[in-house]
């Protein structure tokens, strides 16, 4: 059994995973699983670099995660960081202060190894109570992954469509306008259309979704009191359900998304942005199981994602 701690920089969130992994088991043994909203792709989407506030803002994080792997007697680290430091020509700002603190050097991976260790962690659960094919759908700040498979990959792509991006580019107003919201669901159904013609959607026996705009979507669902992980992962709801819940948290104010008990502040702004491209998302995979023949009367919510793909990935 090694101990080892997975490190998932994102647009919106860092996140930190401590588990002990054991060759050959599909699963992990968690020990400390953290997110922190640190916002590291503000403003990339514009001016295609890292914003010195959010660079401090997310270091800081990072100098909080290294105590706590010591403290837990981590063996081996891997730390994976994705669209935001893909998109950004002054990354090395970023990889060179997270060598210094933690001495391993950052992964920047592409969509593709993005996809793959996302299915991989939600797979890992999902396998044993829901039918394959798995249709993972990873939705971040600066991207969105899917993936399409049983128990390995088959067909994934990544697209650049995310909370914070499709929130910085186009809904503006508090609520956004019907006009903001037509644009911003215009470019990810041009997205989505470019997927279709890569991962062969229809095929979806089970659409899973992971991160933290879709747990959120299912916390928004289910009306939880507080952020109760045990009622959100693992979570499977009725399709309409969850295409209702996303449509009512993108129609909120910020004042009223702000009371909401299960929202993380730093999410207030962005929420509404990732829960149009959630539903736009789970409407496209909808009906393209139905033209197929078949039906998609649930989603899954999942809380394995890419941090449980890396954690495995060091077996």
């Amino acid at each position: 059994m090694t101990r080892v701690a997975a490190i998932d920089c994102g647009t919106n969130s860092v996140r930190l995973l401590i588990a002990d992994v054991v060759p050959g088991v599909d699963t992990t043994s968690e020990i400390v699983r953290i997110a922190t909203v640190t916002r590291l792709g503000q403003g990339v989407d514009r001016t295609g670099r890292l914003d010195p506030e959010a660079l401090a803002r997310t270091v800081a994080t990072i100098r909080e995660f290294a105590e706590l792997i010591e403290a837990h007697d981590v063996e081996r680290v891997r730390f994976v960081a994705t669209s935001a430091m893909r998109d950004a020509e002054n990354a090395s700002e970023f990889t060179e202060a997270v060598e210094a603190i933690l001495a391993v050097v950052p992964e920047v991976i592409s969509g593709q190894e993005e996809a793959a260790l996302s299915f991989a962690g939600a797979v890992s659960v999902a396998a044993g109570e829901h039918p394959g094919p798995f249709l993972v759908v990873d939705l971040g700040g600066g991207s969105t992954e899917l993936v399409l498979g049983e128990r390995a990959p088959e067909a994934a792509i990544s697209l650049d469509v995310g909370g914070v991006r499709m929130h910085e580019r186009h809904l503006h107003s508090d609520p956004p306008t019907q006009a903001e919201i037509d644009a911003a669901a215009a470019d990810v159904r041009a997205a989505l259309d470019r997927a279709a013609a890569v991962v062969p959607l229809g095929r979806t026996s089970t659409l899973i979704g992971v991160a933290g705009t879709i747990t959120t979507v299912t916390a928004h669902a289910q009306r939880l009191p507080s952020y109760q992980r045990e009622r959100i992962d693992g979570a499977v709801l009725p399709t309409g359900i969850v295409l209702a819940a996303a449509q009512d948290l993108l129609h909120l104010t910020r004042a009223e998304r702000g009371v909401l008990p299960y929202l993380q502040p730093g999410r207030i702004d962005v929420i509404g942005a990732g829960a149009l491209v959630w539903f736009e998302v789970a409407t496209r995979v909808m009906a393209e199981v139905e033209a197929a023949g078949g039906e998609l009367p649930t989603i899954v919510t999942s809380e394995h994602d890419i941090l449980d793909g890396i954690a495995l990935s060091l077996r």
